[in-house]
């Protein structure tokens, strides 16, 4: 279900972060501010407040250093905090502050402060007997069948309908490529042996900086695995050299805005740590709130943070692959946050004969750009399972990650292409580019075909 979930931002600023007095705090409200005018830093100056790979990423691919760029303001955070309020997360693209508190008259006079634009409540303490559980491990048996056929073992579909594996075999796997999986958590990641030659730069949480990410959901596990598996007599993923950051955003045990929060801030980090490509298998349109539930009127790809957020990602270089959501079968129907963005691919699903998947989400958006972009197979999809096995999964939470891994590599393959431009390259070379629709997009998209058309220009 975790497609349904909202997400919440949490910003590289998660020093900020109020340590355990924040963890009692039972509302959270996002503050978004006006602009930046007390900011300390210059655009002449980007290396005060962006990272060596930020920085090199925009400058390969002629990007700008705008205002966006720019942290928030010191000067407002600490004003913030002065009234009383713990500060959770930040976010410099859509300058916001989200802070915790146990008393809502404070965010009043937050509210009143003249740098303030808007503050609302994006989260709520569940109630006790609704909030506490104590993650416990899987069981772990690590004995998977091996295949002697194929490198993919039972994963060979899933890439060749898209001919990822020819990109393969002319050495594109996605080396040199660096990829952030922003999920739920990475269940028993850290003991299944077919796992372990996964590289892993590194592991963040924005939801609770003090849990165990290798406790937390399966989710984000079987969404690693179809890019990143890298055992040719077990499985292999669409980009098993390529190099992870593991980010969690999604709080799995409640339905809240502020996980667009702590979404936005992993996205952010992302950028900081020099990621080339994000997988974010999360959407979101409806809440334990219901009065924040979305309405179709709503994807236009600005109504929700997200999808404001995820806009932005290409104009920092980086390519975002999502999944379009799993409401294909139910009332909504339509694609969820951030699938309705622009300038990112948002991925339906199919099975292994290329025929949609029944619970796949549709576009179009609600301005009419074509919904989702692509498909991959989501239905029957192989993943690694917590026990350390391969097993079968559904939903469009696979089919991002095994699209996500084939635009690696062709990254890797096309070096000089921009972020949109790669995206653009995807699109065109779907099976259904000519008529794209609002159920598979520009369809299946042939990589060596896209890979070639490349060659020719260059």
């Amino acid at each position: 279900r975790l497609m349904r979930k909202r997400l919440i931002i949490l910003s590289v600023l998660a020093l900020f972060v109020a340590g355990a007095s924040a963890q009692q705090d039972t509302l959270k409200y996002r503050i978004s501010l006006r602009d930046k005018a007390a900011t300390v830093y210059s655009l002449e100056r980007p290396e005060q407040f962006l990272s060596e790979k930020a920085i090199a990423r925009r400058q390969k691919q002629n990007l700008a250093i705008d205002s966006t760029d720019l942290p928030v303001c010191r000067k407002y955070i600490d004003e913030i905090r002065r009234q009383g309020v713990n500060i959770v997360v930040a976010g410099k693209w859509e300058n916001f502050v989200t802070v915790s508190c146990n008393d809502s008259t404070l965010i009043n006079r937050i509210a009143a402060l003249p740098f303030v634009r808007t503050a609302e409540k994006v989260w709520t303490a569940p109630k006790m007997n609704e909030g506490t559980r104590v993650a416990t491990r899987d069981s772990v048996i690590n004995e998977p069948k091996i295949y002697t056929d194929s490198i993919y073992g039972p994963a060979i579909t899933q890439i060749q309908l898209s001919n990822g594996d020819k990109l393969h075999d002319a050495g594109f796997k996605g080396k040199g490529m660096t990829i952030a999986v922003i999920d739920a958590g990475f269940h028993n990641l850290d003991k299944i042996t077919a796992m372990r030659n996964i590289r892993v730069l590194g592991v963040k949480d924005f939801v609770n900086p003090q849990a165990d990410l290798f406790a937390e959901s399966s989710h984000g596990l079987s969404v690693l695995s179809c890019i990143g598996m890298n055992r040719p007599d077990i499985m292999t993923g669409t980009a098993p050299e390529a190099s992870f950051w593991l980010l969690r955003s999604e709080d799995e045990y409640s339905e809240h805005l502020v996980e667009q929060d702590y979404w936005a801030a992993a996205v952010e980090f992302a950028d900081s740590v020099g990621v080339d490509v994000l997988n974010t298998s999360l959407g979101y349109y409806a809440f334990d709130d219901k009065s924040k539930n979305y309405k179709y009127r709503d994807l236009d790809g600005r109504h929700a943070l997200m999808s404001r957020q995820a806009s932005h990602i290409a104009d920092k270089g980086m390519v975002l692959v999502c999944s379009a959501g799993n409401s294909g079968m139910g009332a909504w129907k339509k694609i969820t946050p951030p699938g309705d963005a622009e300038n990112v691919l948002t991925v339906g699903a199919i099975n292994k004969q290329a025929v949609l998947a029944p619970f796949s989400s549709i576009g179009n958006t609600a301005d009419n750009r074509i919904k989702p972009d692509v498909v991959a197979v989501g239905e029957g999809a192989d993943v690694i399972r917590t026990d350390g096995n391969q097993g079968k999964a559904n939903g469009t939470s696979f089919s991002s990650p095994i699209m996500c891994g084939m635009v690696a590599c062709l990254w890797q393959a096309c070096p000089r292409l921009t972020a949109k431009e790669l995206i653009e390259l995807v699109r065109t070379s779907g099976d259904r580019a000519d008529y794209p629709d609002n159920i598979y997009g520009y369809g299946v998209p042939d990589m060596w075909k896209a890979y070639n058309s490349y060659k020719q220009k260059k």
